[in-house]
């Protein structure tokens, strides 16, 4: 297929050939259909799982082979470790990355607890007391010593249970639970938590909730859920007479796959270990407790867990993140934070990873909001629309200019031979190239920020601002105004070297309003497939996540939903009801799921 970019190593467009303006338009604008048609492109780093390659192909796109594009000519960047700093200063238009800058602390079991202890210490234990105190060890031995020696005292001699994690490994790798102090041992920096010796079961095997959780957005905060998810058991009955059996007491796949009753049938789990979210609200509906406020609860703890991250994250409009929530549910109901996973594990052990991972996935690509422009990859812009002063948001040096894009290759081959037919006649107009910030030997475009003078080029931290850059949409590329030239002023190729950013003032994505009957704000859109907006869920809470993020405001919010949802009196039919009613602009009742799941007994015949 032949690509609208063209092929490395050809020359660039001569837009400096002297042929008219106007022809270079109509050159433009008869060669945009097959730009159109042009595949998006992704780029996998290594240990990628196969599933994102799946479907991205199943999409219709292409892989990025580094023998025919150029390195910068991808739409998205994928990889399970982190980017580097400058791999997000130096982002295109019409390029996404699947991190934001410094997020992967929050997978650190020490940096987690030090944030949730934090924020308990300052908004109090009735909004975060949803996660066991952590101790850090070694640098937290004497106070886990004085509350090993208090639980002792008492529970006047009966064993109080502990898990040790390590801080920086996954997969349950080097977990173990204890009763007495001479069993904790350890050779690197742990974590010690009360062990919650209270877990729900089903048909007497303990359990934990994978959620997925997209953050599209820092700046403002916009969380998303999936409605779907996983449900990972145990392979073993739960026995605390044998705390170091670990098929018993962990639930992750990775260590209950080696079990001896993986395989086995097991009663009202099946084989294997791990059920849809779907299924375990069916088994959920039928234990007579408030879901609303259940999955409320869990809701919360996605977002209180977010808070303490949010505002120490840079703006960074090409990013989203999916990260894994694991949940458990104790036997009073309650959901407890386990941990949170940076690059959740995508791997296809089992029918259920098929169902969840790849919809996962799916919409995740959706959420990206991949639009036609983005298969225009090659395109030069006559200059910057706002100076660099836009990152330090100085909103009265802003500039407006129009813009001009690179001829695609294979038109530039057509246009080269028309050029060639005027016998060497040239109707070149002087510094018409230099003013475009375009050169007849530089065939890349030029990235937000391609000068290395560190005094020039303002840091990371100080890209706040995503609504500072103009974008070019659909509409933009398919109408040029007949006196853009008239208006074209001259700038020093200095002032070209900043692209826009992915968010436009002109560009508006499909949202839907708060109140339908103003039209003066606006929100993301409430659904992407399954991913439910979870975050902001009220005008309050959108208010709030504006620029500096109030995360009072919001704490208050939370609190104030849940206490709704917690006192209720009225019969269960009309609660949900009034639930639905009263919440219908923040939407989380979609996910609850279905409001009558089908009986438990259905998932189990077709499982």
């Amino acid at each position: 297929m032949t690509r609208a970019h063209g092929t490395k190593g050809e020359n660039p467009p001569d837009l400096n050939s002297g042929e008219p303006l106007q022809h270079h338009r109509a050159v433009e604008q008869g060669s945009r259909v097959s730009s159109m048609a042009a595949p998006l492109l992704f780029r996998l780093h290594e240990n990628v799982p196969e599933v994102v390659r799946e479907v991205l192909l199943e999409r219709g796109w292409e892989e990025y082979d580094k023998q025919e594009h150029e390195k910068w000519d991808w739409n998205l960047y994928w990889r399970t470790s982190t980017f580097r700093n400058f791999e997000y200063e130096n982002l295109f238009p019409w390029q996404r990355l699947n991190h934001h800058p410094k997020t992967a602390s929050i997978a650190r079991k020490d940096c987690l607890a030090r944030n949730l202890r934090r924020m308990r210490g300052t908004y109090g234990p009735a909004l975060y007391g949803f996660s066991p105190v952590a101790y850090i060890l070694p640098n937290d031995y004497t106070r886990f010593l004085e509350e090993y020696t208090k639980t002792r005292l008492e529970s006047t001699g009966k064993p109080g249970y502990w898990i040790c994690k390590p801080v920086a490994l996954s997969r349950g790798r080097g977990i173990f639970v204890f009763d007495d102090i001479k069993h904790l041992a350890y050779d690197s920096s742990v974590i010690v938590q009360k062990y919650i010796s209270n877990p729900l079961l089903i048909a007497g095997y303990k359990f934990n909730l994978r959620i997925y959780v997209c953050v599209k957005s820092f700046c403002p905060l916009t969380i998303y859920m999936h409605q779907e998810g996983l449900v990972r058991f145990a392979t073993e009955k739960y026995n605390l007479a044998s705390l170091d059996n670990l098929f018993s007491h962990l639930t992750n796949t990775s260590i209950n796959k080696f079990g001896l009753f993986y395989n086995t049938d097991k009663e009202r789990v099946g084989q294997g270990c791990k059920w849809t979210l779907g299924k375990f609200r069916s088994f959920l509906h039928n234990q007579g407790i408030n879901e609303l406020l259940f999955w409320q609860k869990i809701n919360n703890i996605v977002t209180l867990t977010l808070l303490t991250l949010a505002p120490s994250i840079p703006a960074c409009p090409n990013c989203l993140e999916l990260f894994g929530f694991d949940i458990l549910i104790d036997s009073n109901f309650k959901p407890w934070l386990l941990e949170v996973n940076y690059s959740p594990a995508l791997s296809l052990d089992c029918a259920a990873d098929i169902m969840v991972k790849k919809a996962v996935v799916h919409d995740l690509i959706d959420l990206m909001n991949y639009r036609k422009v983005d298969s225009l990859r090659q395109r030069g812009f006559l200059r910057q629309r706002h100076n660099r002063s836009c990152c330090c948001r100085n909103p009265s040096l802003l500039t407006k200019s129009p813009a001009e894009f690179v001829i695609p290759k294979s038109v530039h081959e057509k246009k080269r031979q028309r050029q060639s037919s005027l016998n060497g006649k040239s109707l070149a107009r002087p510094g018409y190239a230099a003013r475009c910030g375009l050169h007849s030997t530089c065939q890349k475009p030029k990235p937000f920020t391609v000068s290395r003078n560190k005094k020039s080029r303002p840091p990371l931290k100080q890209l706040k601002s995503p609504s500072c850059w103009s974008e070019l949409n659909d509409v933009q590329l398919a109408e040029e105004s007949s006196d853009s030239h008239r208006h074209l002023t001259r700038h020093s190729s200095s002032n070209a070297r900043w692209l826009p950013a992915i968010h436009a003032h002109k560009y508006k994505p499909s949202v839907s309003s708060w109140d339908r009957g103003t039209h003066d704000r606006t929100v993301p859109s409430l659904r992407v497939g399954d991913f439910i907006l979870t975050f902001p869920f009220n005008e309050a809470t959108w208010k709030a996540s504006q620029d500096t993020l109030d995360v009072k405001t919001v704490l208050h919010e939370v609190h104030k939903l849940t206490s709704q949802l917690t006192f209720s009196r009225v019969p269960k039919e009309k609660r949900v009801k009034e639930n639905n009613e009263a919440i219908k602009n923040r939407f989380t009742a979609l996910l609850w799921g279905p409001r009558n799941p089908p009986p438990l007994g259905e998932y189990c015949s077709s499982n």
